[in-house]
Parts: structure tokens; C-alpha cells; sequence
């Protein structure tokens, strides 16, 4: 009799397993979180965890686990990381990915194991491309976009010579290419500086001798910090006017200070937005974290709502990959950008916007909205997607 209660009682532990597995998604949440750039990562960790906070506390109906991994702008441990998370961790999906050189070392280890990865930042232009994946979404952009705005706005503004500078990685180049797509003037400097390097004195010097109308920078975090400051102390704000993407934003804003003042930027989003969802995110996120979101958090937390939206609707399914990547297509969440859609390389097709660093009521720097530069625009490199 004993031996039979036992038997029974390792069978029902047995069934249990898989059981109460499902009632949990495990995600492998990969950003830089240390160094020059980590509060980038902190941002996009505090709006992911809020997403999951405003969907109710649950993912489509699953107990999140967020396995929190710090690839600290390193492409090697970014892999290791992508090792750890699929192999000893069992995630179910991986989010988050900061730099796009960390994103490209990543991506193929993720993809060829049929783990969906929600990218909530890095959009190198191979995967937007022939690289595609089914099992890739981005919340964020391509990385050219942001870049192509600010660069058809300076065309329209009548510029005619410009400075470029970015760092040397993909976002780098891609940044770049995306400003020569839509500026038609001459380019009178194209100049790849070193990846966090703290000091641009001698560049800045360079551009100011150069004869540009106009100088366009992309350097994130801490780079654009120290960029920012250097540009103002240079006494240039008067003299060549600054365009940027993802140098001006919250993250650096703190650290910027008035420097950053008055200074333009592009990108599918703004602290100011006016719709319902991005009014509650806003609010709530500075209530819960005493300092106004970004792009970063704000992308991330809507990685979260559209996590929560697929497996909603496959009723917390994981097992089924074709249900579950058709539910991810479908994208049916209302975004802090407003209405959200997918192009066939799952990208999003979305509006961007003209800013300028303002200070709010409430005495923080923030980004004002100036103007809308695209309406539903899409990227350049869908074409050479293969997916339908």
C-alpha cells in the first residue's frame, strides 16, 4: 500500500511540472547597465517593469520572471549572456539589447534557437534587411529612421553644408547613412570617432574650422554628455547649430543641463506626446522614479505591452511558435506612440517628430514636440526582407 502511495504521489509530482511551468514566462532581459551608457539600460529596465506593472502584473495571463543581464557594451558577453539565458536559465523569449554591435553578436544565436527576441532599442540595418527573422520584433526603430528625419528636416531648413560625427559601430554608420539619405547638401566631414571616447575637443575644433552650416552628431549616454558640454563650452550654440538623435534626451539631459538647452532632436516619441496611454507611462514613471522617461523606457515599456498582447491572445501558449509569432504580428496594444503596426521585416511603420529640449512645469528638462517630420514612415532596408 505504501509503495503505491508513493508511486502515485511521484506520478501527480511528475505531472505537476510542465503544469505549473506554464504558468510562468521566463524573459532574458539583455541592456548595458554599467559604465557611460548604463543608464540607458536602467531605463529601458524601468519601462519594461512598468509595462508588466500596467498589464496588470502578468504577461497574458503568466508570471513574469525578468532575468536581468548586463552586457556592459561588450559583443562577448553579450553572447555569453545569450548562452546563460537559453541554455541554464530555459528563457522563453529574450528583450531588451542597448548597442547595435552587442545586437549583431547576439541576434543569430537567439534566432537559430526559435526564441523570439523583442529587440526595445538596437535596429541594425542587416536585420531590418536580409538578416530578417521570423523571430525577431522591434518596439523601437530601425536605426537609420531617427537619423533620415533630422536629416530631411535639415534639408528643408535650406542647410547646405553639414558636419557629420558618430561613433565607429553599426548605429554609427547607419546613423549616418540615414542623415545622407534625406540631406541633399554637401557633406564637408564624415568623421567615426571611438566608442565612448571622452573627449571630442579636437573634432569639435575640426567642425567649427570647416565651413558646415550645420553639424549633426549621434552619440548616446554618456557620450553625448560629454559632447553637449564640449560643444557649449566651445562656444559653437551660436555660431553652428547642433541636429542630433539620441544625444539630447532624458538619460543625458540631467547631466547636459542648460548646455542642452534649445537644442534640436528627432525621434518616433516625446515625453509630450498627447495621447492617453503616453500621459498615464509618463506620469506614473516619473511619480514612480522622480525623473522624466525616454525613448529608451518608453519603447521598452511598450516591448512589454506587446509581450503581453501576444500571449493574451494565445491564451499564454508558449509551446505553439506559429500561434505565438502571429499574435506578435498582430501587435493589438495601444502604444505610447498611439497606434501601432509591423512591416513585413517587423519593424514598426510609425511617425517622427521634431523636438527641442525644454524645461517642463515642473522644472526638469524635457523634449518639447516642434513638428512632425514623417507620418507613417517605413524603413529602408524592408524591401530586402524576405518575409511576407
Amino acid at each position: 500500500m505504501l509503495r503505491t502511495l508513493l508511486l502515485a504521489a511521484s506520478a501527480l509530482t511528475l505531472l505537476a511540472v510542465p503544469a505549473a511551468a506554464q504558468n510562468k514566462v521566463k524573459i532574458g532581459f539583455i541592456a548595458t547597465m554599467s559604465g557611460p551608457a548604463g543608464a540607458i539600460g536602467k531605463d529601458m529596465e524601468d519601462g519594461f517593469r512598468l509595462g508588466i506593472e500596467h498589464a496588470g502584473g502578468k504577461l497574458g495571463g503568466l508570471e513574469p520572471e525578468v532575468i536581468i543581464g548586463d552586457d556592459q557594451l561588450k559583443p562577448e558577453v553579450g553572447v555569453q549572456l545569450v548562452d546563460k539565458m537559453l541554455n541554464r536559465d530555459k528563457v522563453d523569449m529574450v528583450a531588451g539589447i542597448v548597442f547595435s554591435n552587442v545586437m549583431m553578436a547576439a541576434y543569430k544565436p537567439i534566432v537559430d534557437s526559435k526564441t523570439f527576441l523583442v529587440s526595445t532599442n538596437a535596429g541594425p540595418s542587416p536585420i531590418a534587411g536580409a538578416q530578417c527573422s521570423p523571430y525577431y520584433f522591434s518596439t523601437s526603430w530601425q536605426n537609420d529612421q531617427a537619423h533620415e528625419a533630422m536629416g530631411k528636416y535639415m534639408q528643408d531648413k535650406g542647410y547646405k553644408k553639414a558636419y557629420l560625427m558618430a561613433p565607429n559601430y553599426q548605429a554609427g554608420k547607419d546613423a549616418l547613412e540615414g542623415v545622407k539619405r534625406y540631406f541633399k547638401g554637401q557633406v564637408v566631414g564624415e568623421v567615426y570617432t571611438t566608442v565612448n571616447q571622452p573627449d571630442y575637443s579636437a573634432e569639435i575644433a575640426q567642425a567649427a574650422a570647416s565651413g558646415a552650416d550645420a553639424l549633426y552628431v549621434f552619440y548616446p549616454g554618456g557620450m553625448g554628455i560629454n559632447f553637449v558640454k564640449q560643444y557649449a563650452q566651445a562656444g559653437l550654440k551660436s555660431k553652428l547649430p547642433l541636429h542630433s538623435a539620441f544625444t539630447v534626451d532624458t538619460t543625458t539631459l540631467p547631466a547636459q543641463g542648460d548646455a542642452a538647452l534649445g537644442l534640436l532632436g528627432t525621434a518616433f516619441w516625446t515625453d509630450g506626446l498627447d495621447n492617453p496611454v503616453n500621459k498615464k507611462f509618463v506620469d506614473d514613471f516619473v511619480k514612480k522614479h522622480n525623473r522624466v522617461p525616454s525613448t529608451y523606457a518608453a519603447q521598452s515599456y511598450d516591448g512589454a505591452l506587446l509581450i503581453n498582447a501576444a500571449l493574451t491572445q494565445t491564451k499564454g501558449n508558449l509551446a505553439d511558435k506559429d500561434a505565438l509569432r502571429a499574435a506578435f504580428k498582430k501587435a493589438d496594444f495601444k502604444s505610447v506612440r498611439g497606434n501601432f503596426r509591423f512591416n513585413t521585416n517587423q519593424h514598426p511603420i510609425q511617425n517622427f517628430y521634431l523636438f527641442e529640449v525644454v524645461k517642463r512645469p515642473d522644472g526638469k528638462l524635457g523634449t518639447g514636440f516642434k513638428a512632425t517630420v514623417f507620418t507613417d514612415h517605413a524603413d529602408a532596408y524592408a524591401k530586402d526582407c524576405p518575409m511576407k
